[in-house]
C-alpha cells in the first residue's frame, strides 16, 4: 500500500551529505516524517544553547590526564545575559581575573588552552577533554602548558584576557559552536598568537565542525598541532597563517562525478 509520499529524484544524494535535500511531498507539503525529523533537529539546536554548562565534568576530565585547570566566569553573569550581551562574554568578571592574578605558578607559558561552553556547551562537553589529550600526545613535549581554563559563558575573545594574564605565546579556545540543524555537538577551535585584549578576528585561526561526523578529533588535532608550531616559528597567526597541513583538493575529474553518473 502507497504512503502517499511522492519521490524527489535528488535523494539519492542523501547519501553524501545531512542536509535536508530531495525530501519527497505529500501533496503540496512536506512528508510527516521529513516535518518531524526536521523539529527534532531544531529542538536539539534550541537545546544546546540553552543547556547549562558542566563544568566541573570537564574540568575533572581534564585533571584526570595530569593537567591543572582554572574554573573562571565571563562578564555574563547568566545565560540570558550572555546571549543578549555579546560583549559581556568576551570579558572575565572580576572574580576570575583575581583568581589569576593569584596563581603562584603556570605563568609564561608556551600554550594556554581555554575551553568555553559557547553556544553550545554539550560541544565541549563531549569533545574537549578528549581533544585535549590527542593534542598533547600529538604535539609532544616541547609545549609548556599553562593551566587548562574551563570558561562559563565565555566567547571566543575571551581567550585574550586569559592568555595574556598567564603570560601565554599562544592561545587555543575550544568552544561550543553556533548548533545547526543537523550539528548540535560541533566544536570550533579558534587559535591566536600573542594574545591581548583588543586581538581581532583576522588575527586568529579557526578549525570548525569537530565533531566525529564532521572532521575528526584526531585530524583536528594534527591540524591545531601544524598550526602551533608554525605559529610559534613565525610568531603570528590569523590571515599571514595559511593552514598548508593537508594537500591541496585535487581539480573535479567531471568524469567521475556522481552528479553525471546517472545514480538511480
Amino acid at each position: 500500500m502507497s504512503d502517499g509520499v511522492i519521490r524527489n529524484p535528488w535523494s539519492v544524494l542523501r547519501r553524501h551529505t545531512p542536509a535536508r535535500i530531495g525530501l519527497g511531498r505529500s501533496g503540496v507539503s512536506q512528508p510527516t516524517s521529513v516535518q518531524l525529523e526536521f523539529q527534532v533537529a531544531h529542538a536539539q539546536a534550541r537545546d544546546a544553547v540553552h543547556r547549562p554548562f558542566d563544568h566541573t565534568g570537564v574540568e575533572a576530565a581534564v585533571r584526570a590526564q595530569g593537567l591543572p585547570t582554572l574554573s573562571l566566569h565571563s562578564a555574563a553573569a547568566d545565560r540570558p545575559t550572555y546571549l543578549k550581551r555579546p560583549d559581556l562574554g568576551r570579558r572575565l568578571d572580576d572574580a576570575s581575573l583575581a583568581k589569576i592574578d593569584a596563581l603562584d605558578q603556570g605563568r609564561g607559558a608556551d600554550l594556554a588552552v581555554v575551553v568555553a561552553d559557547g553556544l553550545s556547551a554539550l560541544a565541549v562537553e563531549r569533545h574537549a577533554a578528549p581533544f585535549i589529550a590527542l593534542l598533547r600526545s600529538t604535539l609532544g613535549p616541547g609545549w609548556r602548558w599553562a593551566p587548562v581554563s574551563i570558561v562559563r559563558q565565555g566567547r571566543v575573545a575571551v581567550g585574550d584576557p586569559i592568555g595574556h594574564a598567564l603570560g601565554a605565546s599562544v592561545v587555543a579556545v575550544l568552544i561550543g559552536e553556533r548548533p545547526g540543524l543537523s550539528s548540535p555537538d560541533s566544536m570550533g577551535i579558534y587559535l591566536t598568537w600573542d594574545p591581548k585584549p583588543g586581538r581581532t578576528d583576522a588575527e586568529r585561526n579557526c578549525i570548525s565542525n569537530v565533531r566525529p561526523e564532521g572532521l575528526a578529533l584526531e585530524a583536528a588535532a594534527e591540524r591545531l598541532a601544524w598550526l602551533l608550531n608554525e605559529a610559534r616559528a613565525r610568531q603570528l597567526t590569523g590571515v599571514d597563517l595559511k593552514d598548508e597541513s593537508v594537500a591541496s583538493v585535487a581539480p573535479l575529474d567531471l568524469k567521475q562525478s556522481f552528479l553525471l553518473r546517472g545514480e538511480p
